[in-house]
């Protein structure tokens, strides 16, 4: 077993990690406080190939694998994240997904332009009504002549209002019910009838644009289809093994942000005429941030490692157990570093609370721990 990474993974971990502390971190208390989406950031991000890291040379990535991107995006995760999000959007979401299952004519469209960032990416299956439950989805499509008119409404979609290109997914034929559901490349900004309204009002992850996907009457030319008619829920199922990874190392990034920040304060703060990192109850708190953040972090990277060896062969379990574990030991460090602070970590002077609010998302996006803990358990229970 070999726990190292090689030079090429280390050299661009480095990078996304000066990057995040040079670059993100200077405005990022800024930007979430007034909920700015700084699209320069974006560009730069894609200007270094942190979008390519997971998508052939052929389509202008950098064919580097799914453990190097993993590593590039815990680090921007580490110090946002709100910036560990995009991650999803261009190549874990929408990339792979049309890399795995679009025409060649769909993957010159629009990989390239994934890639560097000059295409904007979303993926819409959530409805107000279908949440985990994928299968309860509204949407629909009906077909006409060469094209498929589409009518429905998303919401909690990440980049929504900012999107060029979203996978928007819906039934073409309800009476199959999963074998029914197909998956459309929506032009956003260039398609009449679509309209994005953002949701400003949320708990975290505040520099993230996130908004609802209303479709009246969106015509679609049926080479937008995705992976064939009725092909979409397989299509969406195979994207969520990928969004999901990528959703916890998000987490784990966040865990290891919080180990930083309460390090560095209990070293610093004195009570009783001395650091409270010299007493017990401190540093027991810090020793269960650390072995569950480890432990996370190893199921994740496992994960990646799998997809790497054989990126066709769905390892859908090992994402699950990854993606809980590492959404729930961030809540769990989260939820000590506000205690740890203290006052301060109530504060918004200090990045406790912001921290506690961003990694509350990650229990919630791209399946719950619940629906983990379903699948976990289904493939014990088979």
């Amino acid at each position: 077993m070999d726990f190292g990474f090689s030079e090429e993974q280390s050299m661009i971990q480095d990078t996304a990690r000066r990057f995040a502390r040079e670059v993100i971190a200077p405005t990022v208390e800024a930007d979430e406080e007034a909920h700015h989406f700084n699209l320069d950031i974006y560009k730069q991000m894609g200007d270094l190939g942190l979008f390519g890291l997971v998508i052939p040379e052929e389509y202008d990535g950098s064919g580097s694998g799914m453990v190097t991107s993993m590593l590039a995006t815990m680090e921007i995760a580490r110090v946002s994240a709100s910036w560990g999000l995009p991650f999803n959007m261009q190549t874990q979401g929408p990339g792979l997904t049309i890399l795995r299952w679009g025409t060649e004519e769909q993957k010159q469209k629009y990989l390239p332009g994934l890639v560097s960032a000059d295409i904007l990416g979303a993926f819409a299956l959530t409805e107000p009504n279908a949440g985990s439950d994928v299968a309860g989805m509204k949407t629909y499509a009906v077909e006409d002549g060469d094209h498929w008119i589409l009518n429905g409404q998303k919401t909690w979609i990440s980049n929504a209002q900012v999107a060029d290109v979203c996978l928007v997914f819906a039934y073409t034929d309800r009476s199959q019910k999963t074998k029914g559901m197909t998956c459309f490349l929506v032009d956003m900004k260039t398609t009449d009838g679509v309209s994005t309204p953002p949701i400003d009002k949320k708990l975290g992850l505040l520099g993230a644009p996130t908004g609802e996907i209303f479709l009246e009457d969106v015509r679609v030319h049926k080479d937008q289809i995705l992976g064939g008619a009725g092909n979409g829920f397989k299509v969406g199922m195979t994207m969520l093994d990928n969004t999901r990874l990528s959703c916890a190392i998000r987490a784990v990034g966040v865990g290891q942000a919080c180990i930083d920040a309460s390090v560095e304060y209990a070293m610093d703060r004195k009570a009783f005429g001395r650091p409270i990192a010299d007493f017990q109850m401190i540093q027991a708190d810090l020793a269960e941030m650390k072995v569950e953040h480890e432990a996370a972090k190893l199921l994740v990277l496992k994960a990646a490692w799998q997809k790497d060896q054989n990126p066709h062969v769905r390892n859908t379990v090992d994402v699950s157990m990854g993606k809980y574990l590492a959404a729930e030991a961030a809540v769990h460090a989260a939820n000590m570093t506000v205690k740890i602070f203290g006052s301060y970590g109530y504060s918004r002077e200090y990045p406790a609370e912001r921290l506690y609010r961003d990694s509350k998302s990650f229990q919630i996006v791209e399946g719950t721990s619940n629906i983990q803990k379903i699948i976990i358990s289904r493939s014990l229970l088979k």
